[in-house]
């Protein structure tokens, strides 16, 4: 099995994103399921849309280093 890319896998966040926001819950046999809930779909999109931009090299950088006096 290969391993999928960040930008694979932000975009089958985004794409269960948008299937919570259309409604994914089930009911059989008088319980209820939930596939997934936006919470923690957006949790994951900012992780891997950091990841991402990373990769892309546009992440933030912050150094914070003491300048030196030579």
């Amino acid at each position: 099995m290969a391993l999928k890319t960040t930008l694979e896998q932000l975009e089958e966040v985004q794409a269960a994103i948008t299937k919570v926001m259309s409604g994914q819950a089930v009911e059989l046999n008088g319980k209820r399921w939930t596939g997934a809930t936006l919470f923690r779909l957006q949790q994951r999109e900012d992780i891997l849309l950091a990841r991402y931009q990373r990769e892309q090299g546009r992440g933030l950088s912050i150094n914070y280093g003491i300048p030196r006096r030579d």
